[in-house]
């Protein structure tokens, strides 16, 4: 019997194993707190984030022209850019816009790796932002840990709910300036707080509230590593010339604690003290001493610690440092290689034809559509006449007075309002006519020019061309 029962012993261990593995894979999320210590990096990292923080906040505020300088105005399906109207038809700008946007991100990333989540992001910054609340309102790291660990009581009460609370007042500000792109700003914020303003904005507004509150406060640095798909795909962009955060293994390893008056070469000992505060600092919980990571956003504070343990223990800094692989091994790195060199063609090439478009843009599109109902009708005349409808867009951020005329190879005669006026962002529709003798008609149909331009303004101008139809030629 004990022979029968060994194998299936040794089945339930490889069961008992299998289990645990398949489990691993949904382990529960391993809550990170992290330090706070003082250096270069994060004071640079306060130089980056808050100019855009500050724009992010203000940019709703500044009106021009006696409306709000960026708004994007949906139900009308307007997008106002400072002086330059977007509409549905602009389109493709938008697009170029997003693509040269993410070239941008792409020749950054090759030149020097993941900056832009470690200092600018938004998700970065507002998971700064909502740790230092944190912070003021529990204490240190070491605090926080035996806050989390302590039983509910008073104090406990106290403290989480006085950051809950600044949190929520951070992330309703942050919603409602983003509604306020899109509502207008300074009309939004006093009927949200008379209770008049309309259901949609509140329901926007405090559903981004509750994603800024979970993001920022709760999802952090997953959503850097499991949802967002630049950390998945950066890799490809790096090369040995990419400058990222990396630990020097032959000047740290082996590793250990030393006293500072030791001479640990002696020892067979590296620099590295093994104090693993360049782990209690990262936001995403790696250590960097274990390689590059996809986790890992160049953010540098690992560095700003372990300069700190550097100079304590009178040992050279640079322990962790920004540099690349090229430089590792070769003590060179190559700037101008032909990966980085595609990518600022390519950036400077889509942002020069981008910038002649927006500057080159017309604010003025005219449509004409002819009637098809009626081919054409004879006048009293004798002349032959198409019926059509002109369509004229003032896409500019001012009214204009427009004329307009005919032209082509034949002396047409026009028939209709010879000059209109047509309000900033509004389309004016209507009805003209045009004629012209068919004896001077060599085919069925002959080209027609209706000329729109601007009576105050002769540079905003704009011709659309269709066809005029006649009488069949007799041969």
């Amino acid at each position: 019997m004990s022979d029968d029962k060994k194998p299936l012993n040794q089945h339930d261990d490889a069961a008992h194993e299998e289990t645990i593995k398949v489990l691993d894979l949904y382990q529960t999320r391993e809550k990170i707190q992290t330090r706070k210590l003082p250096g270069f990096f994060r004071d640079l990292r306060r130089w980056t984030w808050m100019p855009m923080l500050s724009a992010y906040f203000l940019l709703p505020w500044i009106n021009l022209d006696g409306r709000q300088a960026i708004w994007f105005d949906l139900p009308a399906r307007k997008f106002y850019v400072f002086w330059i109207t977007f509409w549905p038809q602009d389109f493709m700008l938008l697009s170029w816009a997003l693509i040269i946007s993410a070239f941008a991100l792409f020749t950054a990333t090759v030149l020097v790796g993941r900056v832009w989540c470690g200092f600018t992001c938004p998700q970065t910054v507002w998971t700064m932002l909502f740790m230092s609340i944190e912070d003021f309102c529990e204490g240190d790291r070491n605090q926080r840990i035996k806050l989390d660990k302590s039983p509910w009581n008073v104090n406990k009460l106290k403290k989480r709910g006085g950051k809950f609370f600044l949190w929520g007042l951070l992330a309703f500000a942050t919603s409602l300036t983003f509604v306020g792109y899109y509502n207008p700003v300074r009309e939004l914020v006093p009927d949200m707080f008379s209770l008049s303003a309309h259901p949609a904005a509140v329901f926007w507004t405090f559903f981004f509230a509750l994603l800024t509150f979970m993001n920022a406060g709760f999802l952090r640095e997953q959503v850097c590593m499991y949802m967002c798909p630049y950390a998945r795909f950066q890799s490809v962009m790096f090369d040995k010339d990419t400058l990222i955060v990396s630990y020097d293994i032959e000047r740290g390893e082996p590793r250990g604690t030393r006293k500072k008056t030791a001479n640990h070469r002696a020892d067979g000992k590296g620099d590295c003290v093994d104090c693993s505060l360049c782990v209690q600092v990262c936001p995403t919980g790696i250590d960097i001493r274990n390689g590059l990571q996809y986790e890992c956003i160049d953010c540098g504070l690992c560095i700003d610690a372990c300069n700190t343990v550097m100079d304590k223990m009178d040992y050279e800094p640079g322990l962790i440092k920004f540099t690349t692989e090229h430089a590792t091994k070769h003590g060179k790195t190559h700037i101008l290689r032909p990966r980085f060199i595609g990518y600022v063609v390519a950036l400077t090439i889509m942002t020069g034809a981008f910038g002649y478009n927006i500057f080159t843009r017309m604010p003025l599109e005219v449509d004409i559509i002819r009637d098809r109902n009626v081919m054409f009708r004879e006048s009293a005349m004798g002349l032959v006449e198409n019926v059509y409808t002109l369509k004229i867009n003032n896409m500019d951020t001012k009214d204009h007075r427009y004329s307009i005329r005919v032209e082509g190879d034949h002396e047409f005669s026009y028939k209709g309002a010879e000059q209109v006026t047509v309000v900033e962002g509004e389309v004016m529709s209507m009805p003209v006519s045009v004629a012209l003798d068919p004896g001077l008609m060599k085919s069925p149909n002959v080209d027609v020019i209706f000329v729109v331009e601007s009576v105050d303004d002769p540079a905003i101008n704009a011709t659309e061309e269709n066809r005029f139809i006649g009488p069949r030629l007799r041969r």
